[in-house]
């Protein structure tokens, strides 16, 4: 198909999507191969969603490797929806534990109080959010019915390089993971995983679509007061389609995962290849950044995100100088959270090497006009 000449979006989410994907998408929304429907006129439960559905679902499973005894369930509500979702699910009456390496942890922590006993084992607030505290010093509970992480702090820019071992910190409970703005980025090492639960708008297709992928052993216990449609056993047992699913979320991530899978870099393909992309395009940036006086990343290396890179000028009073010319050259969404302030380019799997290039290239121009 032929590129688009179309701006760098930068944006933290919702993000870009693989111009293939939209070229894809805009191509069939009148008629999906030949049905003489658009994705978003079709039933739930007719043959053609059936079909786009279960593929999706089998190329996920593939893409990630999800073992076989985790169910993979489309739901909705977005990633501060599982917030809830989870403890509903998962609690069984008991506490839960989390470690808070960013604004989203934080807000997980909180919103769980709401349905079980939420405790705090670890914190790096102390350090601004700037690394993750050892898993040597997490003040685990034994009883815990979970602990969950985010790990990747799309606000912060921090990212667990590698998920615990709770086992080898003496704690036979399930892990939750957050991996909303890291998901298929990189691979998920299973053996150390209850559940994981992503919003898709960060790097898997539009707002309104959440991925959630359990293991079997962990559905069946939901709290009575958790609603129906929320429910994993509930979800699961009617593959995904208790109620109406987010149909045009889930068959515009199918065209994503569908362009992940066939994806090349060198030898290496699918997943492996996006992997090796991302650290390269991070690795380009952060080493730009590392080598300049004007400009900073306050994240400690062992703990930088390869999809979420903030960064400050020295001189902030000139933010939206840079952001104004940034924005004139087609280099779209780089402010950071209000939260933080600052900038943040989000570099998720859609981007090009020529889109970190482009930036590179205009902050290199925007420091010698300000030496």
């Amino acid at each position: 198909m032929t590129q688009l000449q179309r701006p760098f979006n930068f944006s933290a989410g919702p993000a870009a999507l693989p111009e293939e994907v939209l070229q894809t998408a805009a191509a069939e929304m009148l008629d999906w191969h030949g049905s003489g429907l658009g994705v978003m006129e079709m039933s739930h439960r007719g043959a053609e969603f059936i079909a786009i559905y279960e593929k999706a679902e089998r190329d996920l499973r593939t893409l990630l490797a999800v073992p076989s005894d985790y169910r993979i369930l489309f739901m909705q509500g977005g990633g501060i929806g599982e917030n809830a979702i989870v403890p509903l699910n998962l609690s069984r009456g008991a506490a839960v534990d989390f470690v808070l390496t960013g604004s989203w942890s934080q807000k997980s922590h909180k919103e769980a109080g709401k349905y079980a006993h939420s405790q705090i084992a670890a914190s790096a607030e102390a350090s601004g959010f700037t690394a993750i505290p050892d898993p040597a010093t997490w003040q685990v509970n034994q009883k815990a019915a979970y602990l969950h992480i985010c790990s990747n702090e799309t606000i912060h820019g921090v990212e667990f390089q590698e998920l615990p071992d709770l086992k080898a910190l003496g704690a036979d409970i399930p892990l939750v993971i957050d991996c909303s703005s890291h998901i298929a980025s990189r691979t998920i090492d299973w053996s150390r995983v209850g559940l994981a639960f992503a919003g898709a708008q960060k790097n898997l297709g539009p707002a309104g679509l959440t991925i959630v992928i359990v293991r079997e052993d962990l559905i069946g216990h939901a709290l009575p007061i958790c609603p129906s449609a929320f429910n994993y056993e509930l979800v699961a047992k009617n593959d995904s389609m208790y109620n109406t699913p987010p149909t045009w979320g889930i068959y515009v991530a199918g065209l994503v995962f569908d362009w992940v899978l066939r994806q090349q870099e060198g030898s290496l393909t699918g997943l492996a290849a996006i992997e090796a992309r991302n650290i390269r395009q991070a690795s380009r940036l952060y080493d730009f950044l590392d080598a300049s006086s004007f400009y900073q990343n306050r994240v400690q290396p062992a703990a930088r995100s390869r999809m979420n890179i903030p960064f400050f000028l020295t001189d902030e009073s000139r933010n939206a100088e840079f952001l104004a010319g940034a924005k004139a050259r087609g280099l779209l969404q780089l402010k950071g959270h209000k939260s933080v302030g600052g900038m943040r380019a989000s570099l998720y799997n859609a981007m090009s090497d020529a889109g970190v290039e482009a930036l590179i290239a205009y902050l290199q121009e925007f420091e010698k006009t300000s030496a």
